[in-house]
């Protein structure tokens, strides 16, 4: 039960009860009472103290009016100071009233970690206004104590939680531009976002979670991370790498080649995007570069406009393929048959709507049956709404098959498509 320090205080001899349990040996004696008094726990019974001083024992006699045993501890029975307490009238209302009126009051332990969850609560409460896809984020954030692991405190997750969820709704930013540029604007400040920072570490993990970028570690794979969402380092560092697309003098020059071309985010996102043009309407986009310096070996200046991702698509290669898919190109994707491809797959159907080519549950099961060293599947298993017998085939075979493996058939599909 609480007890108001001031009504404590009115009700004690605070003289005599600084005399009694005010001596410096006692102060074990002090603490011990008022743990049990936060534990909610009645003040009967004994405490112990295990190999006591000298001051620690003669402060025990002096209370109890007695010498205390003589053993390795020292023992003392609540009991019996508090009925010292009352019987000398140095507090009429027991121990407990004294103990307030001499160190202050006591919270319950029960009512410190109710205010505590209610602060973190309180902490976490902007996690409720994040967009729709992240909600299950937000649910994992919850659990798996990342936030409480970066602040500490719930005075210091509540600024960062907001901050997160702010960063988080503008994202992924269209065009893309420098994480320092999207730290200034929209939060703090550039630096907001530097790397090893709380934020950032819970803004990549949300990022994660919005873009289905993979699991991995390292510089390399942090910078992908937050070009996925459209963040960059700069933007001459992310490029694409297409074939037989027109629209710009140096485009025109190269399609005439039929050469591969790279280009950046900088030119993409400048005067170049706008002016890029196909000469069939439809875009074949593949995975892996051998599948595009094959086709410009086999077909040249014929072969239908192509990019590809190399990997998980770059941000300049989601910006290219997103004006594109605006200016109304039809993209027909292909990509390994692994996880890994499938979660390309997904992250480009997030920014632009595509067509499979050749990457459906038939199309899988007849390049299986032609593989003779089989490459066995690894990873998390991913779910392909274009066809989700693909998922199931994948699961059932367990087989990868990389784009290389059925070269000749997307080689023919090219060359179709040319005439």
């Amino acid at each position: 039960m609480d007890v108001n320090p001031s009504a404590a205080e009115a009700k004690v001899d605070a003289e005599r009860l600084g005399r009694l349990l005010g001596d410096p040996g006692l102060a074990w004696f002090l603490e011990r009472v008022r743990q049990r008094m936060a534990a909610g726990r009645p003040l009967t019974g004994t405490v112990t103290l295990a190999r006591p001083d000298d001051l620690q024992r003669r402060a025990a006699e002096r209370l109890l009016g007695r010498p205390p045993s003589a053993g390795r501890s020292l023992t003392v029975r609540l009991d019996t100071v508090d009925e010292v307490l009352r019987r000398s009238g140095v507090s009429p209302d027991g121990l407990e009233t004294a103990v307030v009126a001499l160190t202050g009051p006591v919270v319950p332990r029960a009512e410190i970690r109710d205010r505590l969850a209610g602060a973190w609560e309180e902490a976490l409460a902007p996690l409720a206004a994040v967009n729709a896809e992240l909600a299950d984020w937000a649910g994992q954030i919850r659990e798996d104590g990342l936030v409480r692991r970066l602040a500490r405190t719930p005075e210091a997750a509540g600024p960062l939680v907001t901050a997160a969820v702010r960063a988080l709704r503008a994202l992924p930013a269209d065009p893309p531009m420098s994480r320092a540029a999207f730290a200034a604007l929209r939060l703090t400040g550039a630096h907001a976002l530097d790397e090893g920072t709380p934020l950032a570490t819970l803004v990549l993990s949300g990022i994660r979670a919005l873009t289905g970028f993979p699991d991995g570690a390292g510089a390399e794979w942090r910078r992908e991370a937050w070009a996925s969402a459209g963040l960059l380092k700069d933007d001459l560092s992310s490029t694409v790498l297409t074939l037989n697309l027109r629209g710009t003098p140096a485009l025109d020059w190269m399609a005439d080649e039929g050469e591969p071309t790279v280009l950046t985010l900088r030119s993409l996102t400048r005067r170049t995007a706008n002016g890029i043009t196909t000469a069939t309407g439809d875009v074949h986009v593949c995975e892996n570069p051998a599948v595009l310096s094959a086709a410009a070996d086999a077909l040249g200046p014929a072969c239908p406009p192509m990019v590809c991702l190399q990997g998980q698509p770059s941000a300049a290669a989601l910006t290219l393929l997103r004006g594109l898919s605006a200016r109304g190109a039809v993209l027909l994707h292909h990509a390994d048959f692994d996880w890994g491809g499938v979660r390309i797959a997904t992250a480009l159907g997030r920014v632009a709507p595509w067509r499979p080519w050749r990457y459906e549950a038939a199309d899988y099961q007849a390049a299986v049956a032609g593989i003779c060293e089989p490459q066995y599947l690894t990873g998390t298993a991913s779910a392909t709404p274009w066809d989700p017998r693909l998922a199931t085939a994948l699961t059932e075979h367990g087989v990868r098959v990389e784009e290389e493996s059925i070269l000749d058939a997307l080689l023919s599909d090219l060359r179709t498509a040319a005439h």
